[in-house]
């Protein structure tokens, strides 16, 4: 887990912020108020909020769906880089967590843009399968417990349209998923997904080195 883009050094990291990425004020001080957490190393870098934002844009969405909210940056970034009218249902275990993200939209002026879902995200997602939200997402963002990815993309794949994208996070997993003295359960469920998706022919796909890394699945007609 990172808060820069994996193998930058310290200085380089600080350059690219300053004159790669327009930040908005109420992003940097997300980025202030998790910093003394302990967790705080759970939280996307800078630049994978601004593109990530970019990608929102671009494709201009209009529904998206996060699982994994944690204080609120990457959220708050996708918020707004949306429509007025458009909408981001975003799924977490953690009340304690997301208060400080609901916090966090208020002051960025896309609460009305956001719909929290609290519960096992697994549950969640079904449920929107369930009320028939099948191909219903433009847009989707991975980065909760590692474990469970597989079953989040599967779940993204029948809830993303087709020509929709999914982005993963965390898939370089600190440079870990490349060494093999490392195996622990979320070591070998990032690198088993990795495995898989690779070769899916169900999507494109593209693994940048941004932030932790950043899986991008371009899903294509028939999947899921």
């Amino acid at each position: 887990m990172s808060n820069a883009s994996i193998g930058l050094s310290e200085d380089l990291h600080a350059y690219l912020v300053r004159v790669g990425v327009r930040e908005p004020d109420v992003l940097r001080r997300i980025r202030e108020r998790t910093a003394p957490l302990p967790e705080h190393g759970m939280q996307i870098a800078p630049e994978q909020g601004a593109f990530m934002a970019l990608l929102v844009n671009a494709m201009s969405t209009r529904r998206c769906l996060e699982v994994g909210t944690f204080t609120g940056y990457s959220s708050t970034a996708v918020a707004l880089a949306l429509p007025p009218d458009g909408r981001l249902v975003c799924c977490d275990v953690s009340r304690e967590w997301t208060d400080r993200a609901r916090e966090a939209w208020a002051e960025a002026g896309v609460a009305d843009r956001v719909e929290l879902r609290l519960g096992p995200a697994l549950d969640t997602l079904d449920q929107l399968l369930a009320e028939g939200a099948e191909r219903s997402f433009d847009f989707a963002f991975i980065d909760a417990d590692k474990p469970n990815y597989d079953g989040y993309v599967e779940r993204a794949l029948r809830l993303v349209r087709p020509g929709g994208l999914i982005a993963i996070d965390n898939v370089l997993w600190s440079g870990r998923v490349a060494d093999p003295s490392v195996d622990d359960e979320s070591t070998n469920a990032i690198r088993s997904l990795n495995e898989k998706l690779v070769a899916d022919e169900r999507v494109d796909l593209a693994m940048v080195p941004i932030g932790d890394g950043l899986t991008l699945l371009s899903v294509r007609p028939g999947a899921g």
